[in-house]
């Protein structure tokens, strides 16, 4: 019977679940405390993992986490190695997560714009509209 998830799924959620643990537990660097992890991809050899990881704060503090997590690596991969049971844990490279970012730049943008067009008066209310042209007899105007 074939599984519901395929088995790069199924990793990819458990070292997300055990790298937060990690993280939130294991290391005590303050750039890392506040960090989540968004997204885990694990190659389809098992043996590269990339995670975006995201924070609140500044581009400059997500970076400094990012570059953080990544010299946290081995000793994270380490502690993954001791919990999971794999043949290969994978290496874990840690990137900086731009799409929430983006996502609420876009978000301001769009609500900013909508704020313009309510207050502004509406096209269709600056128009008056013309005189109606008399009619002949004969239907013609």
């Amino acid at each position: 019977m074939p599984r519901e998830f395929s088995r790069t799924l199924r990793i990819n959620a458990q070292l997300q679940r055990e790298l937060s643990t990690l993280i939130r537990d294991e290391l005590t660097d303050p750039r890392v405390t506040r960090v989540s992890i968004t997204q885990v991809s694990v190659a389809p050899d098992m043996r590269n993992a990339r995670i975006a990881v995201s924070l609140l704060g500044s581009d400059a503090e997500l970076v400094a986490a990012a570059k953080a997590l990544n010299g946290a690596a081995s000793l994270l991969r380490r502690a993954l190695g001791k919990s999971l049971k794999l043949r290969y844990v994978p290496a874990l490279r840690f990137v900086a997560d731009e799409a929430l970012r983006e996502g609420d730049r876009i978000g301001s943008l769009i609500r900013d714009a909508t704020a313009r067009d309510r207050a502004q008066p509406a096209i269709a209310d600056d128009i008056v509209p013309a005189a109606p042209r008399p009619v002949n007899g004969d239907g013609e105007g």
